[in-house]
């Protein structure tokens, strides 16, 4: 005797279930950094549209955290549409991330009292649906909110951004708790690129993906974004053109 074929809503539940485990997800489109041997180790070739992704300082200080949050903006910035930006305090410098390619008429800053209501307001943008991505600067991240913030992701399908923050050092061994994020980052300032003349160079950074869903981790030295939100190689800055590194969204069919 043959067993009863699953109802929709079963089936759409257990196809919910395999994305949040990180099974493979249908027509899922994805942002290439265009950087080739960081795009080979994203599933689907870029980072997934319509998830979640953590990123955080590498050393917890205020450099670093200014690195973690010009990698978000350089990200946002090639996301297709408006971005909306949510803090608990008046501490972001807009002129910066225009230099990484993300314009003052692309976002929408949202101030928040405190986390609870930062969480708040990212949940609702990722489930607008007229966003092309959403970041917010969070302490403290758990995997119900995790999971509400990922499965908001997934119906709009816009890109969800947490950069973790601390204000005291205690908070951040939250960061190496598990959570439904797709991909988690960690970004870390190094020496500026030297100059034939004197002066600061452009910056540098050491990426580091420490996990990815269906993926291994992998480390990165690079140059930090340009004004158009690209990255690029130590190695590959010399050769390196525009055709080549401003990819399009892909689809994963």
């Amino acid at each position: 005797m043959g067993q009863p074929s699953a109802s929709p809503a079963i089936a759409a539940l257990r196809e919910r279930i395999a994305r949040l485990e990180g099974g493979p997800a249908r027509n899922r489109a994805t942002l290439p950094f265009g950087v080739a041997s960081i795009d080979k180790v994203l599933p689907g070739g870029g980072l997934a549209l319509g998830a979640l992704h953590e990123v955080a300082g590498g050393r917890n200080g205020a450099i670093d955290g200014a690195a973690a949050a010009l990698f978000a903006a350089g990200i946002a910035a090639r996301a297709k549409g408006k971005v909306l930006w949510c803090v608990t305090r008046q501490d972001l410098f807009a002129p910066a991330l225009a230099q990484a390619g993300l314009l003052p008429g692309r976002v929408v800053y949202v101030e928040a009292g405190d986390e609870a209501s930062v969480l708040a307001c990212f949940e609702e943008g990722l489930r607008h649906g007229g966003l092309g991505a959403v970041v917010a600067e969070l302490a403290r991240l758990s995997m119900t909110a995790s999971r509400r913030l990922q499965l908001a992701a997934e119906a709009s399908g816009a890109i969800g951004i947490a950069i973790r923050r601390w204000r005291r050092q205690t908070e951040a061994t939250d960061f190496g708790q598990p959570t439904a994020a797709v991909t988690r980052w960690r970004v870390t300032a190094l020496p500026s690129r030297p100059l034939p003349v004197p002066g600061i160079g452009r910056a540098r950074w050491q990426l580091e993906l420490i996990r990815v869903r269906a993926g291994e981790s992998a480390d990165f030295g690079v140059e930090a974004c340009d004004d158009k939100g690209r990255l690029a190689l130590f190695s590959d800055l010399a050769d390196r053109s525009p055709a080549t590194h401003n990819g399009p969204v892909r689809a994963i069919g």
